[in-house]
């Protein structure tokens, strides 16, 4: 196997597959990265069983010559030590070459680095996924979808299934919600396919560890992406990267049932505002006692945000709001729950619906039905 390569193409694509690597896993192989030229191109893959990452650099594109081929082959060289020679050989050319006993020559310029090869027929092969339906989702979109829902979920391992995100589609419908218990985040949006999708069904759990992971590959990508779905896999796959993700097995809780409809209180709140007020409130919350801010409303148009720590004093902040409707309330509430369901909100107005000072509350956007923001009141007394 020998070829040589733009340096730039060859640093991305290490970069988008070393985020499936671990360093604890307990198959070595897995540690490094498997190598593929073949007559169209280098294929390189990642893998730590769960997530694996395939990344294509064609030997050409739009008339640019990327890869120059000499002779097909495959191997798989230590992840850790591969990427750190990549990303700081000085010349804008690498050539790769493997010898005798897997030894891989990397040179660029006067820089040459010899690493020891793995057989790449040891390397786990990529799950074959049948492909009945396919969704497409745009990848500003999908981004949204996981920055929206995926800061919900549990980071305990005694509830697995809630330390992923339940992606339920129906016809051309996507609902992705996620929950830790204490709040919940929901996401409804419209998917389109290449087949007809009516009567189209799937509901999978995907590891919010994946999400997080695809999302950073995914961070500047306008292009359509395809969703394969099958029993224990996800597909992620855009024109040159496939990311794979196994899902989680068991029966996501059904939370419709934790979405109240009978609202006695209304607010509508310019929502940076609001969040600023409980920024500066949670500077003397104490971590003891879980972070916890106040909101109580004090006159027909204001809210009043305050935080009490014994040992260090006492925070009031006053937030006008745009509209408040229905019963007086006095609530208590994580300020880290608040905060991260702010920050991830659309738009720059928010609607907070209370059924009552122990019940739990929905957030949403004022202009718009597609995300659902729900948070637990803290009981302080």
């Amino acid at each position: 196997m020998q070829f040589s390569i733009q340096k730039d193409y060859l640093v991305r694509s290490v970069q988008e597959v070393m985020k499936a690597v671990s360093s604890r896993t307990t198959i070595p192989i897995l540690t490094g990265i498997k190598l593929v030229v073949t007559d169209d191109g280098v294929i390189l893959t990642g893998s730590d069983s769960d997530i694996s990452i395939q990344s294509f650099i064609p030997k050409e594109e739009a008339g640019d010559e990327i890869v120059e081929i000499k002779s097909t082959g495959s191997v798989v060289l230590q992840a850790k030590y591969f990427s750190e020679i990549v990303k700081k050989l000085p010349k804008n050319t690498v050539d790769i070459e493997v010898g005798e006993n897997l030894l891989t020559k990397i040179k660029s310029g006067k820089s040459e680095f010899n690493l020891n090869g793995l057989n790449a027929e040891d390397y786990p092969h990529l799950p074959k996924l049948e492909e009945h339906q396919t969704i497409k989702v745009r990848g500003d979109l999908l981004r949204n979808i996981i920055k929206q829902t995926v800061y919900a979920v549990s980071s305990s391992e005694n509830r697995p299934i809630l330390t992923g995100v339940n992606w339920k589609i129906t016809n051309n419908e996507l609902i992705c919600t996620a929950t830790d218990s204490h709040r919940l985040s929901q996401r409804k949006s419209v998917v389109q396919s290449d087949f007809n999708l009516d009567g189209y069904n799937a509901n999978i759990v995907i590891p919010g560890k994946s999400l997080n992971e695809l999302s950073k590959i995914i961070d500047d990508m306008e292009e359509m992406i395809d969703v394969v779905i099958t029993d224990n896999q996800v597909l992620f796959r855009t024109k040159h990267i496939q990311f794979f993700s196994r899902l989680l097995e068991g029966n996501y809780p059904d939370t419709t049932k934790l979405i109240p409809t009978d609202m006695k209180t209304i607010i509508q709140v310019n929502s940076r505002e609001l969040l600023q007020a409980i920024d500066r409130a949670s500077l003397l919350a104490r971590e003891g006692n879980n972070n916890v801010v106040k909101l109580e409303i004090i006159d027909s148009n204001t809210v009043e945000i305050t935080s009490n720590s014994p040992e260090i004093g006492k925070v009031t902040d006053e937030v006008v709001c745009n509209k408040i409707e229905g019963e007086e309330l006095k609530i208590s509430f994580s300020a880290k729950y608040m905060l991260d369901t702010l920050r991830v909100s659309e738009g720059s107005d928010v609607e907070i619906s209370f059924t009552g000072a122990m019940r739990p509350f929905v957030i949403t956007n004022t202009n718009d039905n597609s995300i659902l923001q729900l948070v637990l009141p803290v009981r302080t007394y």
